[in-house]
């Protein structure tokens, strides 16, 4: 019972976090645009799906 709560309450987390996210505009969408903020030094977090290709999941871990 505790950890439903505790799940819960980090999706709700995760989700006002991310429409504050949305909301500044300071995001990119898609593969090539992750991989260049990534190279630049400019990516602080990576969010990837869980349908995303392994071999794609692979090169951006790297």
């Amino acid at each position: 019972m505790v950890a439903a709560k505790k799940t819960k309450k980090s999706l709700e987390s995760i989700d006002s976090r991310l429409q504050l996210v949305m909301k500044s505009g300071k995001y990119v969408l898609g593969y090539k645009q992750t991989l260049k903020m990534i190279r630049h030094g400019k990516a602080k977090l990576v969010i990837l799906a869980n349908n995303c290709p392994a071999l794609r999941k692979s090169e951006i871990e790297y």
